[in-house]
């Protein structure tokens, strides 16, 4: 004997037809919402440092730690000496060899810009609460992207960085 399914109270209210729909948009919207959240992977502007720089750079990628405040390093693909990252989420970035930040040459290069371990870093506020720093006066410009919420202090991946640039970037 076949067994006769029960439709909920609040769907037998519903005209068939709208009844009938109700799964199928259910699941389309599921499937949409799914997709959406799932983000491309990030791109990673890669710089191209020019001779002298490219060398500084490339001993500074093999000294960074693999891991950083407790993150392990997962460089994005394709893997260039150039850039490392730390998974987190939103994860920190370090760029080497970058050009001279234009802001530098005019009034913001007068703001407070920290001191680590003789390395001189010029912070930049992001619209997402985060900051960049750029590495000053230094053969080659490192740059370190702390999106908000990366770190409790966004300075502290700086902190735990300088040692590496001071020892690899004159």
């Amino acid at each position: 004997m076949a067994r006769e399914l029960r439709v909920p109270r609040v769907l037998a209210a519903l005209p068939a037809p709208i009844r009938w729909l109700a799964l199928p948009v259910a699941l389309t919207c599921t499937v949409v919402v799914l997709l959406g959240s799932w983000s491309a992977p990030e791109r990673i502007q890669v710089p191209e440092p020019a001779a002298k720089a490219a060398g500084y750079c490339r001993n500074l990628a093999t000294a960074l730690p693999q891991e950083l405040l407790g993150h392990a390093r997962k460089d994005p693909s394709p893997a260039s000496p150039y850039v490392a990252a730390w998974a987190s989420s939103p994860r920190i970035v370090l760029r080497c060899g970058v050009d001279r930040p234009e802001a530098l040459n005019g009034e913001a290069a007068k703001d407070y810009s920290p001191t680590v371990d003789d390395v001189t870093w010029w912070p930049q506020k992001l619209d997402d609460g985060g900051y960049r720093f750029t590495s000053t006066m230094r053969k080659a410009y490192v740059e370190v992207t702390v999106p908000g919420g990366a770190s409790g202090n966004p300075f502290d991946p700086v902190a735990a960085l300088s040692a590496a640039v001071k020892a690899n970037i004159p």
